[in-house]
């Protein structure tokens, strides 16, 4: 008995450390799982979507930063149509207030967002007003692409930045003929969208690849245990709803979003000449090729002299004598590199950066090296 007691003992040590170590391990040794993103953060549920919508309106209240009347008709004709409706007649009365700035308001509707909800607008300035700083936006209607008004705008306007100065200096920070109004909106009108009762879901992929398409429909079938997720195109999978989830496709939905796959993409190179920013996939791969890197820089420098007369010369006159100074650089300090054939991208950008070379003229190399066959990426300039 106690032989027994002794090895029952010891069997429950040995299982807690082996669950220590297994533990451990779990912690040290790194997973798949970190290179997975959940489908709901790759891909967009179809009928889930914002709407635009737009309107024009006029904010008062300025201190003689609005609009100039004589510059902007739009913004004498809406006073004088707004003062009418109000039962104020203007007709024939020469205006000159400059606390009136005629202005664009947008906003984005959510999905679903039923009527009375709040929404945030953007106001901008659509004159010559200098700011909107301290103005009230009035009730300005807005409508959406089918021309039916969805939300109604109203509020005083917040300002980031401001503008202060005198005859001779201006100071200016951010754009103070942009504006914003928190929950400035109210929902009129509810877009109808009965998603429950589908029964074909479409799943839209942000960015586009067949590969990552078809590893979300495999994942999604994985998961219901039967052949009901499709990769339609490189941007569509097509879901068919099961018999048992039909009526609550809403929890089917927040299932599948839940699931992790890997994205792929293809290799591809990012240049914006405007800022030089270079950003490069890490499948981005260079075939063996030689690079050599150099400039030829030709300084001219113009010092003109004076050449004046001895003192009491009658016959003597002042002239400038030219004197140009030109200098070549050549750059000879730059050499020869080669780049052994599939280097990866880190292989890369240390041998371009043990070159000297700058943003600007890695651009170029880049596009060298596509237009030689050696750069198995594509080049996208912005």
């Amino acid at each position: 008995m106690r032989f027994y007691i002794d090895w029952l003992s010891w069997m429950q040590q040995s299982t807690t450390r082996v669950v220590a170590l297994l533990i451990a391990i779990s912690l040290v040794v790194p997973t798949t799982a970190q290179a997975t993103s959940r489908i709901k953060d790759i891909a967009d549920i179809e009928g889930i979507r914002e709407n635009q919508l737009i309107g024009y309106g006029l904010v008062v209240g300025l201190n003689g930063t609005g609009d100039t009347l004589n510059n902007a008709p739009f913004t004498l004709q809406s006073l004088t149509s707004m003062l009418e409706r109000l039962g104020v007649n203007t007709r024939g009365t020469n205006l000159k207030t400059e606390n009136v700035a005629a202005v664009m308001v947008t906003a984005h509707l959510p999905a679903f967002a039923p009527q009375g909800t709040r929404i945030d607008v953007t106001v901008s300035s659509l004159g010559d007003a200098e700011s909107l700083q301290g103005g009230t936006l009035l009730v300005t209607p807005l409508m959406g692409a089918d021309g039916e008004v969805y939300a109604v705008a109203q509020g005083p306007v917040a300002v980031g930045g401001f503008s202060a100065g005198g005859d001779a200096a201006t100071v200016t920070r951010g754009v103070p003929t942009n504006s914003r109004i928190s929950n400035g909106a109210i929902v009129e009108r509810e877009i109808i969208f009965e998603m429950a009762d589908l029964g074909v879901l479409r799943l839209a992929l942000r960015n586009p690849d067949l590969t990552t398409a078809r590893r979300i429909a495999s994942a999604i079938n994985a998961f219901l245990g039967r052949n009901a997720a499709k990769a339609q195109n490189p941007t569509t999978v097509v879901l068919t709803v099961p018999q048992d989830f039909r009526g609550t496709a809403i929890d089917l939905l927040t299932d599948i979003e839940q699931l992790r796959v890997e994205p792929d993409a293809p290799a591809r190179v990012v240049v914006d000449e405007a800022s030089g920013i270079i950003v490069m996939g890490r499948d981005v791969r260079v075939s063996q090729v030689a690079i050599a890197q150099g400039n030829l820089t030709i300084s001219v420098t113009e010092t003109p002299q004076v050449s004046q007369p001895s003192p009491f010369s009658q016959t003597g006159t002042t002239e400038v004598v030219p004197r140009t100074e030109v200098s070549v650089n050549e750059s000879q300090d730059r050499k020869l590199a080669v780049l052994d054939g599939s280097v990866s991208l880190q292989v890369l950008v240390d041998g371009l950066n043990a070159l000297g070379v700058s943003p600007r003229d890695m651009i170029t190399i880049l596009q060298s090296i596509k237009a030689a066959g050696a750069l198995q990426a594509e080049i996208e300039v912005l």
